[in-house]
């Protein structure tokens, strides 16, 4: 995978959402342009610059490049790059880290 040509300020992280194939019982492979519901999954690309804290000091970042995470539903703002979407969000809206 290319390194996409942007890079997130502050507390900002930049998440390639994934999309998973759904199955029916019987086997169909459904693509995801049945369910219309945004992906909550993603994959960490990029961080920010980090957020300051109250302190003046930098406070570090729960996730690394590569993770795969969970985030709220409607918090990102979606960006397309290269012809590939993104998303961009703040470190608050990452509900877990897939292990």
């Amino acid at each position: 995978m290319a390194k996409p040509k942007i890079k997130p300020i502050g507390g900002n992280i930049l998440v390639e959402p994934v999309t998973e194939e759904k199955t029916t019982s019987a086997g169909i492979v459904l693509p995801d342009t049945v369910d219309k519901e945004k992906p909550q999954k993603g994959k960490v690309v990029a961080l920010g610059t980090g957020r300051i804290g109250e302190d003046g000091k930098k406070i570090s970042f729960n996730v690394k490049v590569g993770d795969k995470v969970i985030f709220k539903k409607y918090s990102p703002d979606e960006i397309e790059i290269d012809d590939k979407e993104y998303l961009i969000m703040d470190e608050d809206a990452i509900l877990a880290v897939i292990s």
